[in-house]
């Protein structure tokens, strides 16, 4: 078995390219490094069975050559992080739609299997919580940059449900919860390994807003192996499926576990929105995902406490010496 990983040397490309080597499978890692790294990777490339690749997904011929040498496509790149997002709306609308559009297209001539990675972002202002896959979709307005990611996921959502009912293309895709872990970084205003970084360097704790948002923080192990329960299930195609914890906690919260744990003097700084953004940032209380289906075709169901997530993380910090201290949200997925 051979799997194609676009934005495999991304944080959550990383980890899944573990677990399939772990498996003694074939994998291609696709990555234009853009927000990927060679570090996340490093340890992988010496694999016989791995194989790299810095190019871009939409790179055309190159994306054909990989996807007909594979039997699986895990599509994971992506424009990601709030800030990056607002920054460059552009670049994040060309990247998710054209980028997805290719993916299929490549696998549709050869009918492989295709993951689509989506977001819980997709939800959008929906305040009927928990977010069960076929709740409504409520985005704010289209003059708020905001936006934008959401709306590019839900198109991308789209593309793919069509060509699995038009073109018999077999896809999956997942709609990930504020997924977290070792090797993700805070430069795009991921809000753990933010507030980690700032901890270690006793730096102020930033919390944007009032803090009070509540998240369900899902482990990247348990991310990754959702994904693979649901490209090994047949029932699974066609279908979107929610992935990530459904333990709640406020970021007010998690900024305080994070002390604790790192035994850390640093201070707690609320930061208004609109000073962290652009005036008018919207951002939705509460985030929490139905696991029922997801249980229901994998017999899964992410329990990582947050308590060892935050652990992880804070080891990976101290054994890579690479802290940051950019503020942060409450991450999009």
């Amino acid at each position: 078995m051979t799997s194609l990983i676009t934005g495999g040397a991304g944080f959550i490309g990383s980890h899944l390219a573990e677990a399939l080597v772990a498996r003694g499978e074939q994998v291609i890692l696709l990555d234009d490094l853009s927000t990927g790294s060679v570090e996340n990777i490093r340890h992988l490339r010496a694999q016989p069975n791995v194989h790299c690749v810095f190019e871009s997904v939409m790179e055309r011929a190159v994306l054909a050559e990989l996807v007909d040498q594979s039997d699986v496509i895990f599509h994971l790149a992506a424009a990601v992080g709030v800030r990056r997002i607002i920054e460059s709306p552009v670049r994040t609308i060309e990247t998710n739609v054209k980028g997805t559009e290719m993916v299929l297209e490549a696998a549709a001539k050869k009918k492989k299997l295709v993951f689509i990675a989506s977001t819980s972002e997709v939800y959008g202002k929906n305040t009927s919580v928990p977010f069960c896959e076929n709740n409504d979709v409520t985005l704010g307005p289209t003059a708020k940059s905001r936006w934008s990611y959401a709306t590019s996921k839900a198109l991308d959502e789209f593309l793919a449900l069509a060509y699995w009912k038009e073109k018999s293309l077999p896809v999956v895709i997942g709609r990930f919860f504020n997924t977290v872990g070792p090797r993700q970084t805070g430069r795009y205003g991921m809000v753990l390994p933010t507030f980690v970084s700032q901890a270690l360097a006793l730096a102020p704790l930033t919390v944007f807003g009032t803090g009070k948002q509540r998240r369900c923080f899902g482990y990247v192990n348990d991310v990754v192996e959702a994904m693979l329960r649901l490209v090994s299930t047949d029932r699974a195609v066609g279908e979107v499926v929610n992935i990530g914890n459904d333990v709640e906690t406020t970021i007010e919260h998690l900024a305080w576990v994070v002390k604790q744990r790192t035994d850390s003097s640093s201070p707690v700084r609320y930061i208004p929105y609109e000073k962290a953004y652009e005036p008018g940032f919207e951002d939705m209380e509460r985030r929490v995902p139905s696991l029922e289906k997801l249980v229901r075709l994998t017999g899964f169901r992410p329990t990582t406490p947050l308590i060892d997530i935050v652990d992880k993380v804070t080891t990976h910090f101290l054994e890579s010496k690479k802290p940051s201290s950019v503020g942060a949200l409450s991450g999009t997925a």
